[in-house]
């Protein structure tokens, strides 16, 4: 971690996948730019626990400026996975109608999507919906096609974007949650609650559920972000209840519904619910949810069994108005605000770093794009994606490749490894990086032996080994 006591052009608050994509974006000028983030690791706030969707562009109409980005965002994902090598792929998104008057809604949204411009957007009558997707309920009786939604693995996007960053010379700031900003002649002293300090010539507040909090401590709008809570569950791979197609239920007015989602790794994802609540800390999860969500769940897809649940967890969207808030402050210089960013954040992530870099050009940053700029990152091992023969090819190199941590998700000691010295040095960072604890013992055998990896890689004594940075450690001495 760097002492945080430079000179930049532009301080980007907040690694979540909005201010990761803007800092990826200005790397490819000749800027200083630095990227600060309150967590002991990028993606550990919103970013890390959404529903992992490409949305398809249909749920608001072209007068949301969230509608006009999820679109371009949509579009920019086939690109990004060439160059940063995340997984991700167009699935496709089925609406599932299960009754008559639902079938109203469903033709109101086709007919907003085509007035949007999604291309390949189709109304379905059951026996297409059955077709496209085997396991909806044969009750279904009608829906929608969009053949360009998608799955991404979120937190591999966000680190694949920051490791792009830093390769083009973005500097990374963890543990530095602003505290203030002052505005003096040209620039901005932005100072962190540990006593480190930057300045910066322009300040990009992506501070997510904590947007309004930084606005106000940098003296620009005073807006209240709600958190609204939505709690999913995961189902183990196994499951003979897995969708080829994202299945999406009849939205409502305040939420897309709770879905079924075939995740890009194998396991399917069932929720989220959409709770109003005020405390920006509260991810705890309910059995009455969780009732919730299977009935829910299983009203589309019949199949699903709460015996193939192997974790729950749960997410807080960053709630302002109806519509995502990104403008240049009208109160304070040299600001600009990207707040109230919830669905489909995810999705327009790419086209508001694009929107956010155009912002900054007009309110007088001046953009040289850089000769050298390199957008593309090698691709990863997975020993997951090998045959035994390639695995003991490389174990003759390095026996690591062929020391199994994660048996559930087929992690080696390699991988953990790769992951520590990138950077990510806490048990949820390893998890998020390799998918080590994210099978079905969710990480009953194997995080004994990656701390004891940490402490060797690391140097970190077992007492210092933390599940997400701050206080969060894992083994305390009973005495």
């Amino acid at each position: 971690m760097k002492t945080g006591s430079g000179r930049y052009d532009v301080c980007i608050i907040g690694a979540g996948v909005c201010g990761v994509n803007i800092a990826r974006r200005l790397s490819a000028y000749e800027l200083d730019v630095v990227l600060v983030e309150k967590e002991a690791d990028v993606s550990f706030g919103t970013s890390k626990a959404n529903s992992g969707i490409v949305h398809g562009g249909f749920h608001t109409g072209k007068n949301h400026l969230k509608a006009r980005l999820e679109l371009q965002g949509a579009m920019m994902f086939d690109r990004l996975r060439q160059e940063l090598d995340f997984p991700f792929r167009r699935c496709g998104i089925v609406v599932a109608a299960m009754h008559e008057d639902e079938m109203r809604a469903i033709e109101q949204l086709y007919m907003q999507g085509v007035d949007n411009g999604v291309i390949g957007i189709e109304m379905c009558s059951r026996a297409r919906m059955l077709e496209l997707e085997p396991k909806l309920n044969s009750d279904v009786v009608g829906g929608l096609w969009v053949p360009g939604g998608g799955i991404v693995e979120p937190y591999r996007f966000v680190f694949a974007l920051v490791e792009s960053a830093m390769k083009n010379g973005v500097e990374k700031l963890t543990d530095f949650k602003v505290e203030s900003g002052a505005h003096n002649g040209d620039e901005w002293t932005v100072r962190a609650a540990d006593g480190r300090q930057i300045t910066a010539r322009y300040v990009v507040n992506a501070a997510g559920l904590w947007a309004d909090d930084v606005s106000k401590a940098f003296g620009a709008e005073d807006f209240e972000i709600k958190p609204r809570k939505g709690e999913y569950y995961l189902l183990d791979r196994l499951t003979k209840a897995r969708p080829e197609r994202v299945v999406f239920p009849v939205p409502t007015s305040i939420s897309k519904g709770m879905l079924v989602v075939p995740t890009v790794e194998g396991t399917v994802l069932i929720g989220p619910t959409a709770e109003e609540i005020d405390d920006k800390t509260d991810l705890a999860t309910t059995r009455e949810q969780l009732e919730k969500i299977l009935s829910s769940a299983r009203a589309m897809v019949p199949s699903i069994s709460e015996y193939d649940v192997i974790t729950s967890f749960a997410g807080l969207r960053p709630t302002l108005e109806d519509d995502f808030y990104i403008a240049p402050s009208a109160r304070v210089p040299s600001f600009i605000q990207v707040a109230g960013i919830e669905s489909p954040g995810l999705t327009a992530s790419p086209a508001i770093g694009e929107y956010v870099k155009d912002l900054l050009k007009k309110e007088g940053l001046r953009l040289s794009e850089k000769p050298d700029y390199d957008p593309f990152l090698a691709s990863r091992i997975h020993v997951k994606d090998l045959t035994p023969f390639e695995v003991d090819t490389l174990a003759k190199g390095d026996p690591a490749w062929a020391n199994m941590i994660c048996r559930c998700e087929k992690v080696s000691e390699a991988e953990i490894v790769e992951a520590i010295k990138a950077g990510h040095t806490t048990l949820d960072g390893i998890k998020y990086f390799t998918r080590a604890q994210m099978g079905r013992c969710q990480g009953g055998f194997c995080t004994y032996k990656i701390i004891k990896i940490l402490m060797r890689e690391t140097g970190l004594p077992w007492d210092q080994i933390t599940k997400n940075g701050g206080t969060s450690h894992v083994l305390k001495d009973a005495l």
